[in-house]
């Protein structure tokens, strides 16, 4: 049958916070961290939507020990604020917010939005709460990426797509940027367990954002039919990062993903790319990345 959630050791003592957690893989990632006993922080955008992920999750685990935090990771003061408040020891974080093939947007700090959300900002988190991280007995950071990185390439002489900015391009590279700092951050510190993770196709939000954002009607119901006849439900797409955020078995380094064709299905250890496997390219991106956002990993 293959690993489930009914699989998650008892977390009780845990400390985790899961990015993105008002909806998606985040929420379910969030609720069954949740369930099993961790002190889980939905780390959230949107107050309203965070607020009302924290009632279902609140509701569908009672007892349970969940808070809500603001947390923009396109602004990096409010990674900055957000992170100066989680000063407790942290066992686990989980990078999971991103966004994907917007229509072409920058972040407050006047990154390409895909590339400074879903890489930028979460690069700058880590370091922020690797103190914290660091308290921990046996701390893991679980960044969620997507199959997607497979076409994408580190473009470092445009990586804020300002020559040319094509969507889905600058969406892939932000997921192999993801698995390039998982790689480098576990060669840089041995000390946190450091694993990717990957939804397969997962009916969320993600998919219909983009074309609501460029205006585009029948996108929107292209991507919404594909959810719903195609993609696996999102909850069997959050298993991936339970997995690697729970399982005794993670390898650091590694990338876990659905079994079946790395589509659907219970989690396995997934291939990575042969471009997420190149040392050069994770250690440039490692100080470009530091460059940018102004955090220096201790």
């Amino acid at each position: 049958m293959g690993w489930t959630s009914d699989d998650i050791p008892d977390l009780a003592g845990r400390r985790a916070i899961v990015t993105g957690a008002n909806s998606g893989i985040g929420y379910h990632a969030a609720l069954q961290l949740a369930r099993h006993g961790a002190s889980v922080v939905l780390a959230c955008r949107s107050p309203e939507r965070g607020e009302t992920a924290l009632k279902r999750v609140r509701a569908a685990a009672p007892g349970c020990d969940a808070a809500l935090a603001g947390l923009d990771l396109a602004d990096l003061a409010s990674v900055r604020a957000f992170a100066a408040d989680q000063t407790a020891p942290l066992d686990l974080l989980v990078n999971n917010a991103g966004v994907m093939a917007l229509p072409h947007r920058t972040t407050a700090d006047g990154f390409e939005m895909q590339f400074g959300t879903n890489h930028l900002g979460h690069f700058a988190l880590t370091g922020l709460l690797l103190p914290a991280l660091l308290k921990a007995d046996a701390p893991r950071v679980i960044t969620v990426s997507s199959g997607a990185a497979w076409l994408g390439r580190m473009r470092f002489t445009d990586l804020q797509s300002e020559r040319r900015y094509r969507k889905w391009v600058a969406y892939a590279q932000s997921k192999l940027a993801n698995l390039l700092f998982t790689r480098e951050l576990a060669r840089r510190v041995p000390q946190v367990v450091s694993a990717a993770a990957h939804p397969g196709y997962a009916s969320t939000n993600l998919q219909q954002t983009g074309p609501k954002m460029a205006g585009s009607a029948l996108q929107d119901r292209v991507a919404g039919l594909g959810n719903a006849l195609i993609a696996q439900p999102a909850a069997a797409g959050a298993l991936p990062t339970l997995y690697a955020a729970t399982s005794p078995d993670v390898t650091t380094g590694a990338c876990y993903g659905p079994r079946v064709l790395q589509y659907r299905g219970t989690p396995s250890r997934a291939p990575l790319p042969p471009a997420a496997k190149n040392p050069a390219d994770a250690a440039r991106l490692w100080e470009i990345s530091a460059d940018l956002t102004g955090v220096s990993y201790p």
